[in-house]
């Protein structure tokens, strides 16, 4: 929901549509991921505390009854422990009616938080992280540049939900390309088994112009060449997935960002077989998949 003029461009998660955004860091503080445009064009900052609590007063008066807030841009966890109290505390204050505050969160920051301090900014109202794990896979990752492992995703993970912290994941099909994609998927699955999240996303990898060179450079350094996946190994790569996940709680699992050819939702692993079900309807053409010139991040 637009509310003031923004330093764009701005982003959002597809479940963050009705909610009130509040920019309180601009750009990403870590931009080096292979595969992400998103943030290139912005040099980072935090923007200064004065500046957003005035913003947040301000936007009350014109929507005092807001339910939800999403904190951008990229990673509002970078900030420190006292700044994200004063800023929830605001929110909660000047929306009465205020139920849900959420933000995207970097692995690095979220690693960098104490359980301890993610617990008070839970007590303060931040409700649930989107994080992007992008895959499972150490190789994968190392390829992305993602600045993350496997098993530091898994430590980070767990002391969000120690915090009480819900967690949105996301998993990019297409980034191990053809040569790589029976070990993205994987290596997917295996972390997804051992942690608890509480929805999983998939989003399908879109290369926007300014990192299309870039990122089949970066994936061959580490050998061979990235070949894209068609639709048909993106929805091969999304039923490996489906059919390997045997998570420690039901997931609630979408596919229903801009960039998938085919949007799926249901609950894992309870609809296991209704959502290979519609995969394998799509693999035979008996499903449209969504046009090409409607995607995009």
């Amino acid at each position: 929901m637009i509310i003031s003029t923004y330093d764009m461009p701005l982003y959002r998660p597809p479940s963050e549509a009705q909610s009130l955004i509040f920019q309180i860091t601009l750009g990403c503080s870590f931009n080096q991921c292979a595969f992400c445009s998103m943030y290139r064009s912005k040099s980072f900052r935090i923007r200064p505390i004065d500046e957003v609590l005035a913003e947040i007063r301000e936007t009350a008066r014109d929507y005092p009854h807001a339910r939800r807030v999403f904190l951008a841009d990229g990673d509002a966890l970078v900030c420190s422990t006292e700044y994200l109290e004063e800023v929830l505390g605001a929110l909660y204050e000047s929306f009465p009616r205020l139920t849900r505050v959420t933000s995207y969160a970097l692995p690095g920051n979220l690693l960098r938080k104490s359980v301890e301090e993610l617990t008070r900014i839970r007590q303060r109202g931040l409700t649930m992280i989107y994080y992007g794990i992008e895959s499972g896979s150490a190789e994968i990752l190392k390829r992305i540049t993602k600045g993350a492992t496997p098993e530091s995703m898994a430590t980070g993970i767990d002391k969000a939900r120690a915090a009480n912290l819900k967690v949105s994941a996301t998993v990019v099909l297409g980034l191990g390309g053809r040569m790589l994609w029976r070990e993205h998927m994987d290596g997917t699955i295996a972390l997804v088994n051992r942690i608890s999240v509480n929805y999983l996303s998939t989003l399908q990898v879109y290369l926007e112009p300014i990192v299309r060179d870039e990122f089949p450079e970066k994936f061959a350094r580490c050998g061979g060449t990235y070949e894209p996946q068609d639709d048909f190994g993106i929805l091969a790569e999304q039923a490996r997935l489906v059919a390997g996940l045997d998570p420690p709680s039901p997931i609630i699992f979408r596919a229903n960002h801009a960039s998938n050819a085919l949007p799926l939702k249901g609950i894992l692993p309870r609809d296991r077989a209704r959502i290979l079900a519609l995969l394998g309807a799509a693999s035979d053409g008996r499903v449209l998949l969504r046009p090409l010139a409607e995607r995009g991040l």
